[in-house]
């Protein structure tokens, strides 16, 4: 066999150049995953007493990039926030608010009349204003309020080790049984990096004792003792308990005014209903109809946990906070948003439509959604008006109690929706469903009246 030495040498160069290029491309993908183990230098030392985010910062500045965003005002077609102007005084030094929802629709200060939130309820706005935007609420400043109320609109971490001398719960238990402006003291920031990352790995944790409790109580109810989701739960059930730590519905309970979730017989609204009417737990008395009313809360969690996007394993961060790309990391946005203004990552990800069709086919479902909620709203002003008119007229107590109980069920049930924040989108039909029971229940509550003699009597057809 003759021996071509060209020819050898041309293949030992390429197979030389083949393996220059595997060796790079190995050297390249190893860079990159040690990049995504260690995605961030340490510039500073972060422990359980930092609360600042602008410290973390230093360690996380794309990611601190991103939370200072959510300073934004902008609107989708059913919720967000417009900046309105504001003349700063001493009591209150906001230079901008968002627009009053009791102005929008005054229907709903005569759903809570006789209650703080008949005097000021706003839209919502992001999480850079959730603390300022409490201190100056007229709900506070111009009614008795406990320290309580911070637990959910400050970064509170660092107040309960310090309260409680590194005990958490017990931390919880002090701040809870402050007055709110006790409690303000000893609280800088809203949310924050702490709230939700361990300071030492970054990992995910669950810091709100009434969310530990809470949670626990309901998996027990489902044949689960003792869960913890700090050391049972998966990553991505954690993207959503982060969130579930503060978007929730709640009550205050007993003297010390514990922050609790009433979760032990279940997520849904007719279950934490159940809930309330066991305790015998009230709000408040409606000043028309004189009814022991229940005021709801921002029960995202709950409402999410009944659509298809928590049966199919999506978790709130995917849509809120998308991942994106920053050079070589894969990081999760942490300008907390709606979805409608972030469509390309939140939800092209899954759903392959173009940016126009996933937002018209989520305005058709909240608009669906407003309309039967306008109607449940109709409903539950009848019975309160109907209701008002009896007592006015000499209606005891007893005439009223199946009226009381109809408006009791009825408002409560449009008050969870109307409080949670996704018009009806995080579970579509569940949200539908329980706008139906208000309505049933507003109905009830007028046929009580008429059966008690004291509701309107059906015209003659003469």
């Amino acid at each position: 066999m003759a021996f071509n030495s060209k020819g050898t040498l041309l293949a030992v160069g390429l197979t030389a150049a083949a393996a220059f290029g595997i060796g790079a491309l190995l050297v390249n993908i190893l860079e990159h995953k040690r990049e995504a183990r260690s995605p961030f230098f340490r510039v500073v030392e972060l422990t359980e007493e930092t609360s600042d985010p602008a410290v973390w910062g230093r360690n996380f500045p794309l990611h601190y990039s991103d939370y200072k965003g959510t300073v934004d005002m902008q609107r989708t077609r059913y919720g967000g926030s417009e900046a309105l102007p504001h003349s700063p005084t001493h009591a209150d030094p906001r230079t901008v608010v968002s627009q009053s929802k009791i102005e929008e629709d005054p229907r709903l200060a005569r759903m809570w009349a006789g209650y703080a939130f008949s005097v000021d309820f706003r839209e919502e706005r992001g999480h850079a204003y959730m603390l300022i935007d409490q201190q100056n609420t007229r709900r506070v400043t111009e009614f008795k309020q406990p320290g309580t109320c911070v637990n959910c609109h400050a970064s509170a971490v660092a107040a309960y080790r310090k309260l409680g001398n590194g005990d958490i719960f017990k931390g919880f238990e002090e701040l809870n049984k402050m007055t709110y402006a006790e409690a303000a003291k000893n609280v800088a920031h809203p949310v924050a990096c702490i709230d939700c990352h361990d300071p030492k790995d970054m990992k995910l944790r669950v810091t709100r004792p009434a969310f530990l409790e809470g949670i626990r109580a309901f998996k027990a109810a489902g044949g689960v003792p003792d869960y913890d989701p700090n050391t049972m739960a998966t990553p991505q059930e954690m993207r959503s308990f982060v969130c579930g730590q503060c978007h929730v519905e709640y009550y205050f309970k007993g003297k010390d005014k514990r922050l609790t979730y009433p979760w032990s017989k279940g997520l849904k609204a007719d279950e934490i209903y159940d809930y309330y009417s066991e305790v015998k737990h009230v709000d408040f008395t409606h000043k028309d109809s004189g009814a022991p009313a229940l005021k709801a809360q921002h029960p995202e969690f709950e409402l999410y946990n009944q659509g298809v996007h928590a049966r199919a394993g999506v978790s709130c961060a995917d849509c809120h906070m998308a991942y994106k790309r920053e050079g070589a990391l894969k990081i999760s946005d942490h300008h907390v948003r709606s979805p409608l203004l972030n469509v390309n990552r939140a939800c092209q990800v899954c759903h392959h439509s173009s940016e126009q069709e996933m937002r018209d086919r989520v305005e058709t479902i909240q608009s669906r959604f407003h309309g039967a909620r306008n109607t449940a709203m109709d409903a539950l002003m009848e019975l309160i008006g109907d209701t008002k008119a009896a007592r006015a007229a000499g209606a005891t107590d007893a005439d009223l109690a199946g009226a009381w109980e109809g408006q009791r069920r009825a408002q409560f049930l449009l008050d969870f929706v109307e409080a949670e924040n996704s018009t009806g989108f995080h579970a579509p039909q569940e949200a539908m469903r329980i706008l139906t029971e208000s309505l049933n229940s507003s109905r009830k509550g007028q046929l009580a009246l008429r059966q008690a003699r004291w509701g309107a009597q059906p015209r003659s057809s003469k």
